[in-house]
């Protein structure tokens, strides 16, 4: 089957540093992680795969298609980025979850998607910056997925939540992979985390892919 992303040799440099060296991974359909230590590349890795910035050496690609060949904008609407700290716009929580769509001169089903993300549709007319931080999160998984996407790309989604939030978190995103489908790519420092949510991991060190497989075998020692 052919992968979600290949990467081959992948490099990425800034301000003249390496932050990717040579990097040569798949992540294929279903549920994947990036894991590494903080600083090991993964966030810019993640950023690299919906063209918000372009290696500087090798190639990435999407579906078997180079993602420089596509439109920046239409691959960020297939491939939706959540970031690691909600980044709320406008006034109310619809505001925020139709955001993108706005943008793409698109429109979406508000309570099916707040639904989706496990938060009450009677929240759509609240301000976004009244939910708490963990809410917060799900309206930007919600503005994700109101795009439709095919992936979404997550950037240490639970890294700013309690116990009890991240373990909500997470069971959101396991049921958006089972019912609608979804391939998951998460950014992850997390060994745990990465246990629980994925199926295969590529495992960066130092800016290098030093293991990809299966995360059954990658994270049973």
């Amino acid at each position: 089957m052919t992968p979600l992303f290949r990467l081959e040799s992948v490099e990425l440099s800034r301000g003249g540093a390496p932050v990717l060296r040579g990097v040569d991974a798949e992540l294929p359909v279903g549920a994947a992680c990036i894991w590494g230590r903080s600083g090991s590349g993964k966030t810019s890795l993640l950023r690299l795969l919906s063209r918000l910035a372009d290696a500087t050496g090798g190639r990435i690609l999407f579906h078997d298609e180079d993602v420089r060949t596509l439109d920046p904008l239409d691959l960020r609407r297939r491939v939706a980025l959540v970031p690691q700290v909600p980044a709320l716009v406008g006034e109310t929580v619809a505001d925020n979850v139709l955001y993108g769509t706005r943008l793409a001169g698109r429109t979406a089903d508000v309570s099916r998607v707040l639904r989706h993300v496990d938060l009450d549709p009677e929240l759509a007319d609240r301000p976004a910056t009244r939910l708490s931080v963990g809410q917060q999160q799900r309206v930007m998984l919600g503005r994700a997925l109101a795009l439709e996407p095919e992936v979404l790309l997550l950037d240490e989604p639970t890294s700013a939540l309690d116990g009890r939030s991240r373990d909500a978190v997470e069971a959101t995103l396991l049921h958006l992979r089972d019912t609608l489908r979804l391939s998951l790519v998460v950014v992850t420092h997390d060994r745990a985390q990465a246990a629980r949510l994925a199926d295969w991991v590529v495992e960066l060190e130092d800016g290098r892919a030093v293991r990809c497989g299966p995360a059954a075998d990658l994270l049973a020692v």
